[in-house]
């Protein structure tokens, strides 16, 4: 077999080894090219269409007859009396999904970040079946978003199988698709339940690259447990933490297909988030408002930089105090 691959081998050295003769290091450029137009055709030319457009009205696609508009998608967006009630604004919509996205971040990525540590450190002890354990964690996040979100919707449909069981037990079954509070909590609930995995995942490798000798030594000078985490195991993880702050920030404002297969953003808004606003506004909705979606598009841009700088800087903060 090597008898036969060597020549080939040798065959596709020459065009190389003549490239590389000719043009040095250069020749990094003629791999790296290939995907730096892809990524510059569907990154960078997608956010500079979206800012042009963001500054232009009506539903025509075609950017060249589409009419100039100013500030007028972002002062429209922003036009409130009480910013504090969405019925008081000219998109109410936009508001109350801007709303019902920052509760569910703050619930999100606190029980994400809280379960997942928790869960990474149970799981990196010397438990039985540990392997077994770490493999159902991680399963769900290998699921299509879709597919969670219909199978934690057959189970708490109204003739569901939460209710069967409930019913089962003596009590009422509950309208928990039909309920806002319910829908939002359980909205949550399935995001942390499909996506916890991952970030347990990252965690545990944090927790694992701590050296032994450290634990050893608090071992033998009787700290307590709790002393023990609070004094090495947190400031160790850190910098392990902030990846996972940011990665479940930014998870957790993207958050749409399940969602928006789970409940459609209802019961009436309650589960409206700003990406299924921008959707709807921009793609589902008659007439298609190209701009406003453009426009708040670019308002979630900044505030999401505008929040992992912040992470950042309290981070480095931490660091250096």
């Amino acid at each position: 077999m090597l008898r036969i691959i060597s020549p080939l081998m040798q065959i596709v050295e020459i065009p190389f080894a003549f490239v590389q003769k000719h043009f040095g290091m250069r020749v990094v450029w003629l791999f790296l090219m290939p995907n730096v137009l892809l990524f510059f055709t569907f990154a960078f030319v997608p956010i500079f269409l979206n800012f042009l457009y963001a500054f232009t009205s009506g539903d025509q696609i075609m950017l060249g007859d589409r009419p100039y508009a100013g500030a007028a998608n972002f002062e429209s967006l922003s036009r409130c009396r009480d910013y504090l009630d969405p019925n008081t604004c000219e998109r109410d919509i936009f508001w109350r999904a801007l709303f019902n996205t920052t509760w569910f971040v703050a619930l999100q990525v606190g029980f994400m970040v809280g379960f997942s540590l928790l869960t990474a450190i149970v799981l990196n002890r010397d438990i039985r079946a540990r392997g077994f354990f770490r493999s159902v964690f991680f399963f769900p996040v290998m699921l299509s978003p879709v597919v969670v979100a219909l199978i934690w919707k057959w189970i708490l449909l109204r003739n569901g199988l939460l209710n069967a069981w409930l019913i089962g037990l003596g009590f009422e079954g509950v309208n928990w698709m039909l309920e806002s509070s319910w829908a939002f909590a359980w909205s949550v609930f399935l995001s942390v339940w499909a996506h916890m995995g991952f970030y347990t995942l990252i965690l545990l490798a944090g927790l694992q690259a701590i050296p032994r000798d450290v634990y050893e030594a608090a071992l033998m000078d009787r700290a307590s447990a709790w002393r023990t985490f609070r004094r090495i195991t947190l400031p160790l993880l850190a910098p392990t933490m902030l990846v996972v702050l940011v990665l479940a920030l930014i998870k957790g404002v993207q958050t749409f297909d399940e969602v928006y297969a789970f409940t459609g953003g209802g019961p009436g808004s309650a589960t409206t988030l700003i990406i299924q606003y921008i959707y709807e506004t921009g793609f589902a909705g008659s007439p298609r408002l190209f701009g406003l979606a453009a426009a708040a598009s670019i308002i979630l841009a900044v505030v999401l930089v505008v929040l992992t700088a912040a992470q950042f800087w309290a981070n480095r903060r931490n660091i250096d105090g």
